[in-house]
């Protein structure tokens, strides 16, 4: 009887030392993998408290942008995920789902309602990314100069193009507008969002784009051209340079990124502080009823062996807890209204202007979610619009060009 009573004391000490250490733990011996770019890289000690609160441990890949999406591609050829989370522009999207890499996401109502830009994420009704910094496009006037001009905030791209060629007469500036014009991605947008802005309506239900509309902002952006409103060297700057023309004073007023937010009035790389204000952005007749975003953010890729752990960590990294520590510690814009509104209320976000006002005029432009073949779409509208503002095409020609292979595309 002691031996038998022995050697269950002794099995009952054994499964105690198994089970101890996972007490109070969960997924411990969960890891997931997050390849994303720098800029949107948690701290140390946000992937701890992670790891603390769920037991999944985080490793970080950091990647730069314009690779990670051939290495997801790479990897999903042969079936694998290039990591469990990702970095997800809003214009891989289309791709993505037509390929299948990534994964449906569940959202809360009230988290879907407070993150406008998951528009730009969703297709056929599933979301297949979640936002978590915030980029959308907001006007900017320079406020000495309009009033040295006597001009007033413009509401409508009519009023833009007279106040720019009053600035340029009265020798205030000699390029008084800018707006990418190179053949690349930037020139793409900036020509989406000017017709968004002005008519509500790029694309049609089938994916091709709308005629009148699209013409329309290419006949503004000729105009603007020929009149020697936007720097010529816009034609080949990079996009960044064309917007910085505001922060170094050359440009008066220009429609771009929420960055100059804070940028215009950053000791560091302006030469305008306290001169220019954030407003809703001009419309057609009216200051406009939308705006695009430009969002990037983070999903699960199909391939993942651990989809529960990644889902568990995309819900916790946009959260409205972590949107607020995103902004504060890395400067990374909330994508969240509740958490920009905080922010803003609070004071920690200055010089806000019409930031609220316009983030919550976020819609996507693309009525059936991001096409699949939008690289392509991209390639050919930057070209076109190139040529034009080179003067080798008119805006009929421009559009025709463009046109002809957008709607080949859509058709297969």
């Amino acid at each position: 009887m002691k031996k038998i009573s022995m050697i269950i004391s002794v099995l009952l000490v054994t499964l105690f030392i198994i089970i101890l250490p996972g007490c109070g733990n969960k997924n411990t011996e969960t890891e997931i993998t997050l390849m994303i770019p720098e800029w949107g890289v948690p701290t140390d000690e946000m992937l701890d408290e992670f790891t603390d609160e769920t037991g999944i441990k985080v490793n970080v890949e950091t990647v730069a942008w314009d690779d990670i999406r051939d290495k997801i591609a790479v990897a999903a050829n042969g079936a694998k995920a290039a990591a469990d989370v990702v970095e997800v522009d809003w214009s891989w999207v289309g791709e993505f789902y037509s390929a299948g890499w990534l994964e449906p996401l569940n959202l809360e109502k009230e988290d879907i309602e407070d993150i406008p830009s998951l528009s730009s994420f969703t297709v056929d009704g599933k979301i297949l990314g979640v936002p978590y910094a915030n980029d959308f496009r907001i006007g900017y006037y320079n406020t000495e100069i309009y009033a040295q001009a006597g001009l007033t905030e413009p509401n409508t791209f009519t009023e833009v193009a007279t106040q720019m060629q009053a600035i340029k007469n009265e020798g205030i500036l000699q390029y008084p507008y800018t707006l990418p014009l190179n053949a690349g991605e930037g020139t793409t947008t900036a020509l989406i969002w000017l017709t968004y802005l002005r008519d509500d309506k790029v694309f049609n239900n089938d994916n091709t784009l709308n005629k009148e509309n699209v013409l329309e902002s290419l006949q503004f952006i000729d105009q603007m051209v020929k009149a020697g409103l936007i720097n010529p060297a816009n034609i080949t700057s990079k996009d960044i340079d064309t917007y910085r023309q505001l922060t170094s004073g050359d440009a008066a007023f220009m429609v771009g990124p929420t960055s100059f937010v804070g940028r215009v009035n950053n000791e560091g790389e302006s030469k305008v502080i306290g001169k220019v204000k954030a407003i809703v952005p001009p419309g057609d007749t009216v200051k406009a009823k939308q705006t695009m975003s430009l969002t990037e953010g983070i999903g699960v890729l199909k391939y993942s062996k651990n989809k529960e752990a990644a889902e568990t960590f995309v819900q916790w990294y946009t959260s409205r807890k972590m949107q607020a520590r995103l902004y504060t510690e890395l400067s990374v814009l909330p994508t969240r209204n509740s958490v920009l509104l905080e922010k803003i209320n609070s004071g920690e976000l200055k010089n806000a202007g019409a930031l609220q006002e316009t983030a919550v005029l976020i819609q996507s432009p693309f009525p059936n979610g991001v096409p699949d073949f939008y690289t392509e779409m991209s390639t050919a509208i930057s070209n076109a619009v190139n040529k034009m503002a080179s003067g080798a095409l008119t805006p009929e020609q421009a559009f025709d060009e463009m046109n002809a292979k957008i709607t080949a595309l859509a058709k297969k």
